[in-house]
């Protein structure tokens, strides 16, 4: 990995998703930090890109770098650790059933991920599918049933959901440009992964024939 990506293109890519998932668009622009659940589901996809060999620390921070290639290492493991935590808290819905189902869903897929032990492709595929599920789910479906129909049966299908899940499933209307910034947060994240540096190894699959 050059240095210029350590430097400068890893911290500035992560640190900018994490502004940009951070970003709440209601009466005001306002930041919102990640929860303590979010944070876990960062560390955890953290620990999960390392066991894959998607991401070598040794080549962030090792003895033999000198103290300023170590504190830059860290700045980036930090920012890599609090923009996943950004991302994932961005893409999960705020209430309701929704919140519950998706909280669960990510923390039992990235589990299973660091248990399986995908290798380094397969992982940061596995990510974009999962992170575009999500964002599809919350920005598009929720979000359509969430806002204010502007016809008869978009509110009549709106209500029907409602009453069904004991008003669960709806969330607060979201602005329109939100659904724009958590595509670009998104975009911007997975390509700072595929630009981390990967574990060099010999490990191949068995690919049947």
């Amino acid at each position: 990995m050059t240095p210029l990506r350590e430097a400068v293109v890893l911290p500035f890519i992560f640190i900018t998703v994490a502004i940009l998932a951070g970003m709440e668009f209601d009466a005001r622009v306002a930041f919102v930090p990640p929860s303590l659940f979010s944070l876990v589901l960062g560390v955890l996809l953290l620990a999960t890109l390392v066991r894959s060999g998607a991401l070598d620390p040794s080549s962030l921070m090792d003895g033999a770098r000198p103290i300023v290639a170590n504190a830059n290492g860290a700045l980036v493991l930090a920012a890599l650790v609090g923009a996943s935590a950004q991302v994932l808290a961005m893409l999960t819905p705020r209430s309701g059933l929704p919140m519950f189902f998706v909280s669960v869903f990510l923390f039992v897929l990235l589990l299973n991920t660091f248990v399986a032990v995908p290798i380094r492709v397969r992982l940061l595929r596995s990510l974009a599918v999962t992170l575009g599920s999500t964002l599809v789910l919350k920005f598009v479906v929720l979000a359509a049933l969430s806002s204010p129909g502007p016809s008869r049966t978009a509110r009549v299908v709106a209500a029907l959901f409602d009453a069904a899940t004991f008003g669960s499933i709806t969330q607060t209307p979201q602005a329109p440009a939100a659904g724009y910034v958590a595509f670009a947060a998104v975009g911007l994240y997975l390509v700072g992964l595929a630009l981390l540096p990967p574990l060099r190894s010999t490990r191949t699959d068995l690919v049947p024939r």
